[in-house]
């Protein structure tokens, strides 16, 4: 019988709730950003400029959660969205000055709040705890591949 409380999809959940939740308090209270707007930020402050297609890859979110993003960070002038010069359909993404130094602010905050996250465990617990989420990340992919019939 499936116990809820002892099912790993389910604990990864909860556990990815109660990290998102307290981290969206932060970022809303201090910087007025909603996750998904924090993540596109990030994003492009490591890419330059991507497609929101490529957003959707790069952050695991659906098109619609990043239009919304997109949109919030273009009303604010923290992002521009530009047509590609090889494929005017495809609109680039890209930070605006702006939108470059919210990320200056944010990034360290973010950094000080992972470490509090992971104060409470040892560097050889960090290091474990890392490649296990690899690991389950690249198992969980390789699950996309089969259909419901008995995999």
């Amino acid at each position: 019988m499936l116990r809820l409380d002892d099912f790993l999809p389910y604990r990864l959940s909860l556990a990815s709730n109660a990290v998102s939740a307290a981290i969206a308090r932060v970022y809303d209270a201090q910087f007025g950003l909603k996750i998904p707007e924090w993540r596109v930020v990030a994003v492009l402050a490591e890419h330059a400029a991507l497609t929101q297609a490529e957003l959707c890859d790069r952050t695991a979110m659906d098109k619609m959660t990043i239009s919304r993003a997109v949109t919030a960070l273009s009303a604010r002038r923290l992002a521009t969205r530009d047509t590609d010069g090889t494929d005017r359909r495809a609109r680039r993404v890209r930070l605006t000055a702006a939108g470059t130094a919210l990320y200056t602010r944010v990034a360290p905050e973010a950094l000080r709040m992972e470490s509090k996250l992971l104060a409470s465990l040892s560097p050889a617990d960090v290091a474990h705890l890392t490649a296990t989420l690899a690991r389950l990340q690249q198992a969980a992919s390789a699950l996309d591949g089969f259909s419901n019939n008995g995999y």
